[in-house]
């Protein structure tokens, strides 16, 4: 018999992780984040995972608060035997994660006890990390602090930008949760307490932490840059314009002397900006209220001459 399954999830990042759980397991309800307006329309939108379950006839909840006598209640009628979260958004209390059989089970988007918290996937190319991974845990009250299952390291290569990762490591997560259910089932997975004094936090990425800083070193900006990509996009100003900076990679020039953010070489398809130490080639930009588009084809009918960041 298949086990009974609530999954718990929203954002295209958990679409995986549902997805591998229909394909084994009988999944019953899907618990997302209330509909939401977006956009300049402010058009109502329903979540990935909402959309996904309506889709296979699966009941949904979209509960605003977790917190609740009547969410309790609610979610008390789904007697099971595991409960799985993935990018939820919310931190659910301990007499939620009580009510499945074998408990509550998290796919986390890094190494724990490293980058716990809401924005793992950005903080980690932001920081200019060599690698990162997904892990699985038992999931208690806390902000991803619950016992380590399963974990699979991801190499994240010298140019990958957040959106690569996030679509290199979503299969991983879905391939593991699968082994991590079955494992806490049959007794062949044991839970390992994670070590406290590891640990490390990824805080959410708002807009403003794009704003690129050109005295930090080359390798800063361009780690900045494509961790901000595709979403909140790392920025800059331009004689008073906001341009973001959609795709940059380290120039083997120096120079010497060169006020950050100047523009020292105008080039055929990109033009390379001096930093506080080195300098990046800037390959793809996008205008304020303007498409994205590679800079050789920018340079077309503009110019772009100065210092970036006035």
């Amino acid at each position: 018999m298949k086990l009974d399954v609530v999954f718990m999830g929203t954002p295209d990042f958990a679409l995986p992780v549902l997805e591998a759980l229909c394909d084994n397991f009988n999944v019953i309800l899907c618990v997302t984040k209330a509909d939401k307006p977006k956009g300049r329309g402010g058009k109502v939108t329903k979540s990935p995972v909402k959309i996904e379950a309506e889709k296979r006839g699966i009941p949904v909840l979209s509960p605003e608060k977790v917190k609740t006598p009547e969410f309790l209640e609610e979610i008390g009628k789904y007697r099971c035997d595991f409960f799985v979260t993935c990018a939820y958004g919310k931190i659910l209390p301990q007499a939620v994660l009580d009510i499945p059989k074998y408990g509550t089970v998290n796919v986390h988007a890094s190494l724990l006890p490293a980058y716990r918290g809401a924005a793992p996937i950005w903080r980690a190319v932001m920081n200019g990390e060599k690698e990162t991974g997904v892990t699985t845990m038992l999931t208690d009250a806390g902000m991803d602090t619950g016992a380590m299952l399963l974990s699979e390291k991801v190499e994240i290569g010298p140019d990958m930008t957040t959106g690569e990762l996030h679509d290199a490591l979503a299969p991983v997560g879905a391939r593991l949760v699968v082994e991590t259910l079955k494992g806490l089932v049959d007794g062949t997975i044991m839970p390992v307490p994670q070590d406290n004094a590891l640990a490390t936090y990824a805080k959410t990425v708002e807009k403003e932490d794009g704003l690129i800083d050109w005295t930090k070193p080359a390798q800063e900006v361009h780690n900045l840059v494509r961790g901000c990509e595709p979403v909140p996009g790392a920025f800059t100003f331009l004689d008073g314009e906001c341009f973001k900076i959609r795709k940059t990679r380290i120039s083997e020039s120096e120079f010497p002397g060169a006020e950050p953010g100047r523009i020292a070489v105008i080039g055929k398809n990109s033009v390379t900006v001096a930093c506080g130490s080195g300098a990046v080639e800037v390959l793809e930009i996008q205008k304020e209220n303007s498409k994205r588009m590679p800079v050789g084809a920018y340079l077309n009918g503009h110019t772009l001459e100065g210092v970036f960041g006035k």
